[in-house]
């Protein structure tokens, strides 16, 4: 993949861009908005690494302009700024998953793999069942030919589903995949999406596996 680093430290830019290399990634910078906007415009891009706090901007803002523009690459917040408003805030933006600052380099690479599966697996994936239609590489849902409106971390949540292709996925799972971190607030996180999902696609598209986690349809 070709994954670009937005970060103004050049000390965490070259550790982020060893361990991208070491996994066989091609790693592109920026240390800025402006410069990220242009790289993002100019290069092929497959994944994003995003500092929230950068010389002329706020990340998460940055995120929210590309994700009104259309840019549905996955996106990573890696920022030491990770009290819970601030990652409400990151997702609520549009981002695929948060880690903070400081980091383990291991938690990184494993964290950019599953963004990466789960981009490879929506690339071509299209589900119908009935009256709804999951289009994942355009992040477009429909109900009755009417558009449903899906939040960015209700996708992560269906993504990640749709990669077990009707395998059963523990909640332990989806908790350190979509929200990096099993506790009892992202618990009850899981809760709600997976109710507010039902709700606008139908009961019948997230499966309750008692004591083992969740599948997606039958």
């Amino acid at each position: 993949m070709r994954v670009l680093v937005v970060d103004d430290h050049p000390e965490l830019r070259a550790l982020v861009g060893r361990a991208l290399q070491s996994e066989g990634h091609a790693a592109l910078f920026a240390a800025s908005i402006a410069e990220a906007d242009r790289v993002l415009g100019e290069e092929g891009v497959d994944l994003i690494v995003l500092d929230l706090a950068l010389g002329d901007g706020w990340g998460a803002q940055w995120c929210k302009a590309i994700r009104t523009r259309g840019a549905d690459v996955p996106l990573l917040i890696l920022s030491a700024h990770s009290a819970i408003e601030q990652r409400l805030e990151g997702f609520d933006a549009g981002a695929d998953d948060f880690l903070a600052k400081p980091f383990a380099v291991a938690e990184l690479r494993h964290r950019i793999r599953a963004l990466g599966r789960r981009r490879g697996a929506a690339r071509s994936t299209v589900i119908e069942r009935g009256a709804v239609r999951l289009d994942f590489a355009a992040r477009r849902a429909t109900r009755h030919g009417d558009e449903c409106p899906i939040t960015a971390r209700e996708w992560s949540l269906l993504d990640r589903l749709a990669l077990a292709k009707g395998n059963v996925v523990s909640r332990g799972e989806l908790l350190e995949e979509v929200w990096g971190e099993d506790n009892e607030s992202s618990a009850r996180s899981l809760d709600v999406l997976v109710a507010r999902i039902r709700k606008k696609l139908g009961a019948e598209w997230i499966r309750t596996v008692r004591g083992g986690g969740y599948a997606l349809g039958e």
